[in-house]
């Protein structure tokens, strides 16, 4: 019999990190993390440095970078393929919807604006944004006239978007929803489509196949602006808001600070003990920036930065969590 587990450990920090923010993104390239974009007073964007986090030496720096430099803007994903950082959508200052897409080179700190017209996703922020080894891929969001459930993918080698097809009604347009590439699937978790929804979908990109999943277990409660990483055949997810607030994206809502993990396998849902008791865990928080990587064991982790408090303060703090399965 196995049990899933896990163990939070708050990162101490050295140097002069983003700041307290919330609607950014960050993701993980080989032992460092970038953080993008993000806002700390609600919808206006901080800055469009790029910030990096030596996970060896909990140091943070700002990137002294060239090329087509993003403008500042909040509700923007990163995902990594690589040694190269994909930048997707957000919305600007002007509360504008966006639809660029944009390259970093890591090791030449250079950015590169691969696409911003017709041949991209529509404008959009608050979507959901993953990679496997070829591909990014983008789905949902708030776009221009609502809401959105469709799904697409970049290829980093032939360089042009490609367009899966559109699910059926049952998985509504949403934002904030969850995205994880797991065994060679796309999988949408839950988000917010005026409600909090509850719902799991899979897209097969062999036969370009929507499914509805039923999933059973510890089921956790419908929400939306969680963290979502594929570790293994599992899909983990903290945190999140479980009830929107009556001023919107003003307010804070109600936040969630458990840890679940969904195998991909059986289609069970497990609460995975993490003790919310100690210090080292990071507590109830939604719109948070996070990443998986594989730190130097060998053993990939899910990485948390920042975020909105239930007391509508943005956080500064940054938190790794370490999943194991143990044989009893």
């Amino acid at each position: 019999m196995t049990d899933v587990q896990g163990k939070w450990l708050k990162l101490h920090q050295n140097g002069t990190g983003p700041g307290a923010r919330s609607s950014h993104a960050l993701t993980i390239v080989g032992q460092k993390a970038y953080v993008f974009g993000g806002e700390f007073t609600p919808r206006v964007p901080v800055d469009n440095k790029l910030y990096v986090f030596d996970l060896n030496t909990l140091t943070w720096s700002v990137a002294e970078v060239t090329g087509d430099v993003p403008p500042p803007r909040v509700g923007v994903t990163m995902a990594t393929v690589g040694e190269t950082i994909y930048v997707f959508g957000g919305r600007d200052s002007t509360h504008k919807e966006l639809n660029e897409l944009y390259s970093f080179d890591t090791s030449t700190n250079k950015w590169n604006l691969l696409t911003s017209d017709d041949s991209s996703p529509a404008h959009r922020s608050y979507h959901s944004m993953t990679g496997d080894d070829r591909h990014v891929y983008v789905f949902g969001g708030c776009g221009v006239a609502g809401r959105l459930n469709d799904l697409w993918a970049y290829d980093v080698v032939d360089q042009k978007w490609i367009k899966y097809p559109t699910p059926e009604d049952s998985c509504k347009g949403r934002g904030g929803p969850g995205l994880a590439v797991v065994q060679g699937k796309i999988w949408v978790v839950y988000g917010f489509s005026g409600v909090e929804m509850d719902d799991v979908h899979c897209f097969d990109p062999v036969v370009e196949q929507w499914s509805q999943v039923e999933t059973n277990g510890e089921k956790p409660t419908a929400r939306s602006v969680f963290s979502t990483v594929g570790i293994g055949k599992y899909i983990i997810i903290y945190g999140g808001e479980v009830d929107p607030s009556d001023l919107g994206h003003l307010g804070a809502g109600k936040f969630s600070g458990e840890v679940y993990g969904l195998d991909t396998e059986t289609l069970v849902w497990k609460k995975w003990e993490d003790a919310p008791s100690l210090e080292s865990h990071p507590g109830p928080r939604g719109w948070c920036a996070f990443a998986s990587g594989l730190m130097t064991d060998g053993q990939q982790r899910l990485l948390v930065y920042g975020g909105n408090s239930p007391s509508n303060d943005r956080l500064d703090d940054i938190f790794i969590f370490t999943p194991f399965v143990a044989c009893n």
